[in-house]
C-alpha cells in the first residue's frame, strides 16, 4: 500500500492510543467556502484517527489539498494544521498581502461593495460584458505568490504521494488531471482560474480554466490507486435550496451551484456503474469505492447569499472553519466505525436523485 502520510514520532503523535484507519480525501472547490474544508481538515488532523492515502481537489479544494500535504510532509499533523491556518489568515483581505495585492484582491473578489447597488448586482451577474482583461488588466493573481510562499512544490513532486488536481481546457472543455509529478503553483492556479476573473493559465501552451467545470472534485482517479478504498468527499455546493431564487443575484448564484455540482454527479453515476459491473461480474476484479461525505449544508442551511463565496474577510473564514470543524466531528462520531467496512453515501442513489432533480 502506498502510504500517503507517515506521521513523525515524538510530540506530533496523539497522546492516546486509538485505532487508526486510512481514507482518501476528495475536496470540492467553492471559493471562500473552502474555509469550511479548512475546518474539516483541522478537526480530522486534531482527532488523529484517520490517516490519508490519495487526495484530490478542484479550485479551493486544490489549494487546501496542497497545503495539507505540504504541511504533513514537513512536520505531520500539527504542522499541517498550522500551515492551513496561516494560509487562510494570509489569504484574507486583512492578511499579509502588500497594498497593491490587497487592492487587486478586493477588486477581484468584491470585498468592498460598489457605491451603486444596482451596478454591483450587474457586476455579480456573470460580470456583464466585462472580461478578465477589463477587471484585471495586469493579470495579477495574488494567490499564486501566496501559494508559492507556503508550498514546496519540488518536495511535493518528489514525495510520490497521489495528488490529483483538476483543471478545464479552455479551448476544448476537456478535463485535465494534474497528477503529483506535474504539480506546480501554475497547476493549482489553473484549477482555481474562474474565467470571469482571471485569464486562462497557460501550461505547456494549453490554456486552462477552473477545474470545477469538469471535475469537482475528481473521484474516478481513486479507482486507479492502490491504497484505501474509502473516499471522504467534502462538498461545498449545496445539493438543494429550500427557497426558489428570484433576484438576479440569487438566480446567477444558484445556476452556478448547479453547474459546479454537475461534474460531481456525473462521476457518481460512473462510480455507480462500476459498482454494478463489479457485482454482476465479480471475476473481473474491478475496484470499487466506499463513499462518505461531509457537506456544508448537512444539518444547517448553507450561506444564503451565493456571493459569500467571494467574501475574503478573515472573520467569515473563521465562521466557515468553525462549521467545518463541527461537521467533521459529527461525521467521526456517527461514521468512524463504518470506514473500512461500508459506504455511508450511495453513489447510485445520489446520482438518481440528482437526475430526478434535473
Amino acid at each position: 500500500m502506498n502510504k500517503f502520510f507517515s506521521w513523525p514520532l515524538g510530540g506530533d503523535q496523539p497522546q492516546h492510543h486509538r485505532a487508526k484507519k486510512r481514507i482518501n480525501l476528495a475536496l470540492q472547490g467553492g471559493g471562500a467556502h473552502g474555509a469550511f474544508t479548512w475546518g474539516v481538515l483541522d478537526a480530522l488532523l486534531e482527532d488523529g484517527r484517520l490517516e490519508f492515502d490519495a487526495i484530490s481537489g478542484a479550485s479551493a479544494g486544490a489549494v487546501n489539498a496542497v497545503m495539507l500535504v505540504d504541511g504533513c510532509l514537513r512536520g505531520g499533523r500539527d504542522e499541517a494544521r498550522k500551515r492551513l491556518a496561516d494560509f487562510w489568515r494570509a489569504a484574507s483581505v486583512d492578511g499579509s498581502f502588500s497594498e497593491a495585492q490587497r487592492h487587486m484582491f478586493e477588486r477581484v473578489f468584491q470585498a468592498n461593495p460598489l457605491a451603486n447597488a444596482q451596478m454591483k448586482t450587474w457586476m455579480q451577474s456573470m460580470g456583464g460584458f466585462l472580461t478578465p482583461s477589463d477587471v484585471n488588466p495586469l493579470n495579477i493573481n495574488p494567490l499564486k505568490s501566496l501559494i508559492e510562499r507556503f508550498v514546496d512544490f519540488e518536495g511535493l513532486r518528489r514525495s510520490g504521494r497521489d495528488i490529483f488536481i483538476s483543471a478545464t481546457n479552455a479551448q476544448t472543455g476537456d478535463l485535465k488531471i494534474f497528477h503529483t509529478p506535474e504539480l506546480t503553483a501554475d497547476a493549482v492556479m489553473a484549477s482555481a482560474a474562474l474565467p470571469l476573473l482571471f485569464r486562462p493559465v497557460l501550461i505547456d501552451g494549453v490554456p486552462y480554466w477552473d477545474g470545477g467545470y469538469s471535475s469537482n472534485p475528481p473521484l474516478l482517479p481513486f479507482l486507479q490507486t492502490s491504497g484505501s478504498a474509502d473516499v471522504l468527499l467534502v462538498q461545498l455546493f449545496p445539493l438543494q435550496r429550500d427557497n426558489l431564487p428570484t433576484s438576479s443575484r440569487e438566480i446567477v448564484g444558484r445556476t452556478g451551484e448547479i453547474a459546479f455540482n454537475a461534474p460531481l454527479f456525473a462521476e457518481l453515476r460512473a462510480l455507480a456503474e462500476v459498482h454494478r459491473m463489479a457485482e454482476e461480474q465479480p471475476g473481473r476484479g474491478l475496484r470499487t469505492l466506499r463513499l462518505h461525505r461531509i457537506a456544508l449544508d448537512d444539518g444547517a442551511e448553507p450561506p444564503s447569499d451565493p456571493a459569500s463565496r467571494l467574501n475574503n474577510k478573515f472573520e467569515f473564514f473563521e465562521t466557515m472553519q468553525a462549521r467545518g470543524r463541527e461537521a467533521a466531528q459529527q461525521f467521526l462520531a456517527a461514521h468512524f466505525d463504518d470506514i473500512g467496512s461500508r459506504s455511508t453515501m450511495d453513489a447510485a442513489v445520489e446520482a438518481d436523485e440528482e437526475y430526478a432533480r434535473e
